[in-house]
């Protein structure tokens, strides 16, 4: 696709170029993401960050791989390194070209060379692959690679110090290194014949840009073991692989290959969703889970698993088994949140309306209810009286929740260790989810439970009553013409926030019709962008339309007006049940601008976030779980009410 392809022009100006990364990962979350000069700026780049289970987390192995070309003695460095103020080697003044579709190659021109290099990650293995190319020379040239070495947390720098282990064991192809016990191996193995000197140097003072203009460490220092040389005539290619196992070089450039042909190209946006999606999903096993995003966010999060789960599967390949495996490790995996206790308090009730989607999408009610029904009772159960301490069931039916200095929402930024957006009492999104999940509860026992009369029935209904009797009271400001984010006992919060949203939108509505119409014009006329909705409006004193500075500044910025992709999915489908088909081109508009950000932050992937203000530039996770799995949403139910001759 074009937007997925940079000129010279753009690729030699750094301060284009270095703002808009590359991202790659496989099923194990292991991962390879840098800028698309190749450049890292950021602590978490790296072209094979991988998962160790025995440390926890995710580590840099290969930091990068530097390459220089030799011809008639001259050579010419094409890496790319911040140190402090200045870039060494300066190998982006000779990349000529930069393609993405379907994965990334950059191409440089040296004189009267013309050489290329493709990264690949190995979807089945912790593996990277690079294929380099000579695509035309006047003679033989010699490439010289060197590997900087990290060893160390995706969240933390490393320094030159006396533990690292600098030598490295021959293996077949190439050399295997591991800086420190309880490491795996990292083997770099080459396809053709070649040579390695070995000569350990630490690079001092290597910068990262993002992490300076953020206020964060910035600098750190990597170990080059030593250079592997080869000789290639021009039309011939290499294949470097870089992996925690070894495997065999001689078949490295049919295996590139073999990936290369089963990934076809991406010939539309939803080609381009769909491939994204699959960064998501990570299967270890009879196992499924999905990460938040990339590169630092976590896998198995309870929140944004429940909400992204039908986005990522269902709408994007149609895969129930795959939904029901990524939902069934969730449940086995986090008893503890979904029946105890979470900071996220509306989370667990989320998981309602995530299998009334699948309801929706599958027909198959009464076989669905059977296998997760006791899961959607236990979690009503678990907020009874008494049963969590950061959440009570008041005499009214609604949930209130307050613990000191937490946030007991999505709402989780913190400042100098207190939250920027507390919400004590009674959350509007915590009790919409609240009473989503009773009604359908009820509704399916009294459908399909042993018997009409059940307990669960009798004992949940009048709370369910309450819940109906005394939400609009408490939320509902008529003079105002919106819900109110949060009630606490004081005077009421005059926040415009979009958490109303989910009192209107879910499948059992604890709000009169006449409401609903009010509070989607409040939302339309004060949260709604082109990239999502704003977390605050900006007629609110404490609205922060810029998500840049410090860490303290996109802190306090990140739910005080930074707009989210993922809002947009509920806005749009309570758009559509109002307004019907006319809403088509609305929604259109609202979602077509992501289309034109592809090329933005991380290319070919959509962002977690966006300014509250124009021109709502992107910022978070270059690839967010939630934003991708909002759009697979939306593309969905556009297609419902889509007209052929539209």
């Amino acid at each position: 696709m074009a937007f997925l392809k940079f000129n010279k022009s753009e690729l030699v100006n750094l301060e284009y170029s270095l703002k808009r990364e590359i991202i790659a990962a496989n099923k194990s979350g292991a991962y390879c993401n840098t800028s698309i000069v190749t450049c890292n700026t950021r602590r978490y780049h790296g072209l094979l960050a991988v998962p160790v289970g025995e440390l926890g987390g995710k580590y840099v192995l290969l930091s990068s791989l530097d390459e220089s070309l030799v011809l008639n003695g001259k050579q010419f460095n094409l890496g790319i390194h911040c140190y402090g103020d200045t870039y060494e080697p300066r190998g982006h003044k000779y990349i000529v070209d930069f393609d993405a579709d379907p994965v990334p190659t950059v191409t440089y021109k040296v004189g009267g060379i013309l050489f290329s290099k493709t990264i690949m990650m190995v979807p089945d293995n912790n593996q990277v692959l690079i294929k380099y190319e000579l695509i035309d020379a006047p003679s033989k040239v010699s490439l010289m690679l060197k590997p900087f070495l990290a060893f160390r947390s995706i969240h933390s720098l490393t320094n030159q110090n006396d533990n690292a282990y600098t030598g490295g064991d021959e293996i077949d192809g190439g050399m295997s290194f591991r800086l420190y016990d309880g490491f795996p191996d990292l083997n770099i193995q080459i396809s053709g014949q070649s040579a390695y000197k070995h000569q350990p140097y630490w690079y001092n003072g290597v910068t990262y840009s993002d992490e300076y203009r953020r206020g964060f460490d910035c600098r750190e220092d990597l170990l080059v073991p030593g250079t592997f040389q080869m000789v290639l005539k021009p039309g011939e290619s290499v294949v470097v692989s870089a992996s925690v196992n070894e495997v065999n070089p001689r078949g490295l450039k049919r295996k590139f290959t073999d990936i290369l042909n089963k990934m076809g190209s991406i010939d539309d946006h939803h080609d381009l969703l769909v491939h994204n999606a699959d960064l998501f999903k990570l299967h270890d096993g009879d196992k499924a889970r999905i990460n938040a995003g990339f590169s630092w966010l976590e896998t198995g999060l309870l929140r944004e698993t429940i909400e992204t789960l039908p986005g990522l599967t269902l709408y994007a390949n149609g895969d129930c088994d795959e939904f029901e495996k990524i939902l069934d490790t969730l449940i086995a995996e986090e008893q503890e949140r979904l029946f105890h206790r979470t900071t996220q308090c509306e989370a667990p009730l989320r998981l309602t309306d995530t299998i009334q989607q699948y309801i929706r999408f599958s027909g198959k009610e009464k076989q669905i209810w059977k296998k997760y029904g006791e899961t959607l009772k236990g979690i009503i159960e678990s907020y009874a009286p008494g049963r969590r301490k950061e959440v009570a069931m008041h005499p009214n039916g609604l949930l209130w929740t307050q613990m000191d200095n937490v946030a007991l929402s999505w709402m989780n930024a913190y400042v100098y260790g207190r939250p920027v957006t507390e919400r004590a009492g009674y959350q509007i999104e915590t009790n919409a989810f609240w009473y989503n999940a009773l009604c359908f509860a009820i509704d399916m026992e009294n459908k399909y439970g042993p018997k009409k009369d059940n307990e669960f029935v009798a004992r949940w209904t009048p709370v369910r009553d309450l819940v109906k009797q005394n939400f609009q009271p408490t939320f509902w400001r008529e003079d105002w013409g919106y819900l109110v984010d949060y009630v606490n006992g004081g005077p009421h919060d005059q926040a415009v926030r979009p958490n109303q949203l989910f009192a209107i939108c879910l499948e059992y509505c604890p709000v009169d019709d006449e409401i609903v119409s009010e509070v989607v014009m409040t939302i339309n006329d004060e949260l709604v962008t082109k990239r999502g909705l704003r977390s605050l409006s900006p007629r609110n004193e404490a609205y922060r339309g810029v998500y840049e500075g410090s860490q303290i500044d996109r802190d306090l910025a990140y739910h005080q007006g930074c707009a989210f992709p993922d809002l947009l999915a509920p806005y749009i489908d309570v758009c559509f049940k109002m307004m019907g088909e006319t809403f088509y081109g609305r929604a259109k508009y609202l979602t077509e601008g992501f289309l034109q950000d592809i090329s933005k932050h991380g290319v070919g992937a959509f962002s977690e976030l966006y300014d509250g203000d124009p021109p709502h530039e992107p910022h978070g996770a270059i690839a967010s779980a939630t934003s991708t799995a909002a759009l697979l949403h939306i593309a969905h139910i556009m297609k419902q009410y889509k007209k052929e001759d539209r």
